[in-house]
């Protein structure tokens, strides 16, 4: 085998492992995000222990991630809005706070097809009013 085949497979297995490498990272951070998801568990607030103002709150499970600002007054959500939603698939969950502002809660059905995008935002909006 001449030098040059030799540096050519060497690099070869090198190109291999590192995509390899990159390819187990890339499943486990995947893991890691969806058990994330499944333990996002929201609760709902007590509207009338608020005060008036704005709050903000974020939730981050890696693929996905929202900050929202949640406006209150006279113990009733008056605006929620999404000032970050990064996401790779579940932009159809950018209703969810008007759908949150409609029915006055922060547990209100999932975006079909955006399933964890909903949970995400609607733990952004829990942990905004619990100060958390």
């Amino acid at each position: 085998m001449t030098k040059k085949v030799k540096i050519i497979l060497l690099v070869v297995v090198i190109v291999v492992v590192l995509i390899g490498g990159y390819g187990v990272f890339y499943y486990k951070r995947y893991l890691d995000y969806k058990q994330a998801v499944q333990t996002i568990r929201v609760a709902e607030p007590d509207l009338t222990q608020l005060k008036d103002g704005d709050y903000v709150g974020e939730h981050d499970v890696d693929f996905i991630r929202a900050k929202v600002k949640v406006e209150v007054a006279n113990h009733q959500f008056q605006s929620i809005k999404l000032l970050e939603h990064y996401n790779d698939r579940g932009k159809k969950a950018d209703v969810l706070p008007g759908k949150m502002v409609d029915q006055q809660k922060i547990k209100v059905d999932a975006i079909s097809g955006a399933t964890n995008s909903s949970k995400v935002i609607q733990k952004a909006v829990e942990k905004a009013l619990m100060n958390e």
